[in-house]
């Protein structure tokens, strides 16, 4: 199984693990599957750390890259066709980010670990 990381799995994964469903947390420690994470993460990450909304341990790119390698997690980059399949879903959700994550989904056939009860309305694979 391929999975995509929603960010706030990421930030869960990394420093409350207890948030994550125990489905989630099985399926990420266990090696069959590829775990990957979008750059555009990385950018909310690092946005919402630089507005005060996020504090973290550490500078956000020493943060991501210490967890990337730990856990051995994969960068997704974005694309064109990402960023055009993102403004072209229907607006049930609202949010650049998730959106971008629903398209990357999508077009990679990855299944994305979401809490966000929002991602069901779209045509994409699941994991809570």
């Amino acid at each position: 199984m391929r999975l995509l990381l929603d960010t706030c799995t990421f930030l869960w994964w990394m420093a409350e693990p207890g948030k994550l469903s125990p489905k989630v947390r099985r399926r990420l420690v266990d090696q069959r599957n590829e775990v990957v994470m979008s750059a555009a993460s990385g950018w909310e990450i690092a946005l919402k750390h630089r507005l005060g909304r996020l504090l973290l341990s550490e500078a956000p790119s020493a943060f991501i890259a210490a967890a990337l390698a730990s856990h051995n997690i994969s960068i997704l980059p974005v694309s064109m066709a990402h960023g055009i399949r993102a403004g072209e879903l229907p607006l049930h959700h609202k949010d650049p980010f998730d959106r971008l994550l629903i398209a990357q989904s999508g077009i990679e056939g990855l299944t994305l670990t979401s809490p966000d009860s929002v991602f069901a309305a779209y045509d994409v694979e699941m994991l809570w």
